[in-house]
């Protein structure tokens, strides 16, 4: 029997950071961020009840969505330390507050 046809979509709001360094790690990990989703969604309803599994869902996506936020807010710090050559003035100038750090508020700006 041949499976589904793949039609319906999930919006998810992340930030920028979020979103690139998931698709990295999807990259790294030889897959793509629809298969990463559909194989995290697969395993989360696959087994156990419906109510239980759609809950344990929502939840899961969530800590997930959190998990990227926090990777967003970092990755602009880990950037600093990589920065090609004349771009230190870009860098202090998106550092606001002089601290060496671009916070997610700072580069939102």
């Amino acid at each position: 029997m041949k499976p589904p046809k793949k039609s319906e979509t999930i919006e998810v709001r992340v930030p920028y950071g979020a979103k690139t360094a998931f698709a990295d790690h999807c990259r790294r990990n030889g897959q793509t961020v629809s298969e990463a989703v559909r194989s995290f969604m697969e395993r989360e309803i696959g087994g156990g009840q419906a109510g239980r599994g759609r809950t344990r869902l929502w939840h899961a996506f969530a800590a997930l969505a959190a998990g990227l936020a926090l990777g967003a807010v970092a990755a602009p710090s880990l950037a600093q330390t990589q920065t090609p050559h004349g771009s230190r003035a870009t860098f202090e100038r998106l550092d606001r507050n002089g601290d060496g750090v671009i916070s997610y508020d700072e580069f939102r700006r």
